[in-house]
C-alpha cells in the first residue's frame, strides 16, 4: 500500500512538473513571435515608423501613447519646416534604428533568453552588424508585460556599451522634449 501511494505521489508530481514546464515554453513562443513580430515589421530603421499605424497589438498601451506623440511631434515639425521662409532646413526626424542599440541599425539578432515573473517578461537578444570589419555585437533587452493574456512590449533597454540612451522610452521622451525647445 505505501509503494504504491509513494508510486502515485511520484506520477502526480511528475505531471505537475511536466506542466509547469509546458506552460512557460507557451509562454516563450508567445514572447518570442511578438520580438520576431517588432523586428520584422518596423525592421532596422527608422522609415517603417511613419509607414503604418503603431500597433496596439505589439506595443503596451503606454509605450503605444509615448511613439504615437513622437511621431505626432515629427510630422508637425515636417509640416511647420514645410510651410516656414526656409524649407530647407532640417525638421525633427527619427533618425537610425529606433528600436535598437545601434544607431545603424542591426543585420541580424539571437533571443538568447527569456526571463518570465509573473506578467514581466525580459528578452535578452543579441544583435549584430556585419557591414562593417570587425562586426558590432551587443545586447539589448526587451520588455514585455502581459495585458489580458497578451504579451505587449512595453520598453527596451539598450546596452550602454553601444547607445548613450538608457532605454526607447527615455530616448522617445527625450525626442519629444527637444521638439518643445
Amino acid at each position: 500500500m505505501t509503494k504504491s501511494f509513494f508510486y502515485y505521489l511520484s506520477c502526480v508530481v511528475c505531471f505537475a512538473s511536466c506542466n509547469t514546464t509546458t506552460s512557460p515554453s507557451i509562454e516563450e513562443k508567445h514572447i518570442t513571435e511578438k520580438v520576431n513580430r517588432l523586428y520584422h515589421q518596423y525592421g532596422s530603421s527608422n522609415e517603417a515608423i511613419y509607414r503604418q499605424p503603431v500597433s496596439n497589438t505589439l506595443f503596451s498601451p503606454e509605450l503605444k501613447k509615448t511613439i504615437e506623440t513622437a511621431i505626432d511631434v515629427s510630422k508637425a515639425d515636417i509640416e511647420k519646416v514645410k510651410n516656414s521662409d526656409h524649407p530647407d532646413e532640417k525638421p525633427l526626424l527619427f533618425e537610425g534604428a529606433i528600436f535598437s542599440s545601434l544607431y545603424e541599425g542591426y543585420t541580424g539578432y539571437t533571443i538568447k533568453r527569456i526571463n518570465i515573473h509573473n506578467n514581466v517578461a525580459e528578452v535578452i537578444a543579441q544583435f549584430e552588424y556585419n557591414l562593417v570589419s570587425p562586426k558590432l555585437v551587443w545586447t539589448d533587452t526587451i520588455q514585455l508585460i502581459n495585458i489580458d493574456k497578451d504579451w505587449k512590449i512595453n520598453n527596451i533597454i539598450f546596452d550602454k556599451k553601444v547607445n548613450h540612451s538608457t532605454n526607447l522610452t527615455m530616448s522617445l521622451n527625450d525626442f519629444i522634449r527637444s521638439a518643445k525647445q
